[in-house]
């Protein structure tokens, strides 16, 4: 039993393999802006400056900088705070240059999963 699609449907064989192709070349782009996004690292500080945080694009923190100024032994919570503030714009930094960078390849389309 045959499909009837209606002309204009489907395009033919041509077509499907031009599309093919430009989605392997979107992956491919995909793939290579990926591992550029990777490699990058960010600096990002919170608390006025006083402690910085340097990370990568693959989340992974690489380093962080405590001002003396700032450690004090009765007062540990606000350290912490800094701390978790820093690290989390850091995470958002790097969530928010990748989707920026992928939209321009994806041209905006919604592509869950792929970063």
């Amino acid at each position: 039993m045959r499909a009837n699609i209606p002309k204009g449907m489907g395009g033919g064989p041509q077509n499907m393999n031009a599309m093919l192709r430009q989605a392997q070349k979107m992956q491919e782009e995909m793939e290579a802006l990926q591992a550029d996004l990777d490699e990058r690292e960010y600096d990002v500080s919170a608390g006025g400056g006083v402690v910085n945080v340097k990370i990568n694009g693959k989340k992974e923190i690489l380093s962080i900088g405590i001002e003396p100024e700032i450690v004090d032994p009765d007062d540990i919570e606000t350290l912490s705070d800094i701390l978790v503030a820093a690290v989390n714009e850091a995470i958002k930094r790097v969530e928010d240059t990748n989707s920026a960078e992928m939209s321009k390849i994806t041209g905006g389309m919604g592509m869950p999963g792929m970063f």
